[in-house]
């Protein structure tokens, strides 16, 4: 059984090697091998990584049974708009999913901005499994982006929204 908690510095190599598994899983056929090899390498260092657990009014939170990290899952507030909270990263260890990791993160995110109004994030498209995940939890479309997680990434993504209980 995994237990969510809020993630410490000791976690970084085990978060580290659940990104790169689950990245390679589910971008390598719609991305390319070499394309995911090279955002694994900068969004996904270790280095990355302490800056977002570091992150002044961030929320890193991991899934850990006792022996492993089976996901993660980061959001902080938008800097563009101060109601809104975005889904930076949720992501399931392969070998974990099916079995309400994904479902028990998503659940504590949206807890723990009490002051916020709405939670954002992106779906790059071709992503199905992520897209009828985040619909089943109360997401829904709000509009499109052709640079999903980055400035410049040149990949299309679908920007989801949810309202939330707020103030």
């Amino acid at each position: 059984m995994f237990f969510v908690r809020t993630a410490m510095e000791t976690d970084i190599p085990a978060v580290c090697v659940l990104l790169d598994a689950s990245w390679h899983e589910t971008y390598d056929a719609l991305l390319g091998a070499e394309k995911v090899n090279q955002m694994v390498a900068g969004w996904h260092s270790p280095k990355a990584v302490k800056d977002r657990l570091e992150r002044k009014g961030g929320e890193f939170l991991v899934a850990d049974n006792g022996t492993r990290i089976g996901g993660m899952a980061y959001a902080a507030p938008s800097q563009k708009r101060a109601d809104v909270v975005n889904l930076h990263q949720l992501y399931i260890h392969p070998e974990c999913q099916r079995q309400g990791i994904g479902r028990d993160l998503f659940a504590e995110i949206e807890t723990c901005f009490p002051n916020a109004r709405k939670l954002a994030l992106e779906v790059v498209i071709g992503n199905d499994a992520a897209l009828a995940f985040y619909q089943a939890h109360g997401m829904s479309e709000a509009g499109r982006t052709e640079n999903c997680g980055a400035c410049g990434s040149g990949i299309p993504a679908i920007i989801m929204e949810k309202d939330l209980p707020g103030v």
